[in-house]
């Protein structure tokens, strides 16, 4: 823990862990300078999952979790296990809802050339805690205008 956090609030998240993952450790941040905190693999220990060039799986995390209220998770890539093996979440970021209460998964895609096998205690996502701002949809008949516009894909440059 940063000294500094002593200074200010730190959120908490409520983690349940599920019997699956009995002997896992909790989400935690390797470094004291981490945005996001390690997901774990909670596969069988007997019975990784092999991931083939191409393939994707849903990959569990054995918790259940409760964001602080205002808050969302995002789950993001390992950058080594990108770099390394092509290994990366499909739908990154994907989100968790404040309001979701059912077993933290993550959706692991092999975009590499070899097959890897994510064994028990794999740490193969991160999870990081944001606010979210809730807005309400007003329709209207004009908008403001930008120097931008309309320009989209590509119109700033490459």
């Amino acid at each position: 823990m940063r000294n500094d956090d002593a200074k200010r609030l730190v959120p908490r998240l409520a983690v349940l862990r599920l019997a699956h993952a009995h002997d896992l450790p909790l989400p935690r941040y390797e470094t004291d300078g981490a945005a996001g905190l390690d997901l774990l693999a909670a596969v069988d220990a007997g019975k990784p999952v092999r991931l083939e060039p191409g393939a994707r799986a849903l990959v569990p995390c054995g918790i259940v979790i409760a964001l602080p209220e205002g808050h969302e998770g995002q789950v993001r890539p390992r950058s080594g296990l990108a770099l390394k093996h092509g290994i990366t979440v499909l739908n990154a970021p994907g989100t968790i809802d404040e309001d979701y209460r059912g077993e933290v998964s993550v959706l692991l895609v092999n975009l590499g050339e070899r097959a890897f096998e994510v064994v028990r205690g794999t740490r193969i996502a991160q999870l990081v805690i944001a606010p979210v701002a809730r807005v309400t949809a007003c329709e209207t008949k004009m908008l403001t205008t930008t120097a931008r516009g309309a320009r989209g894909y590509g119109s700033t440059g490459t």
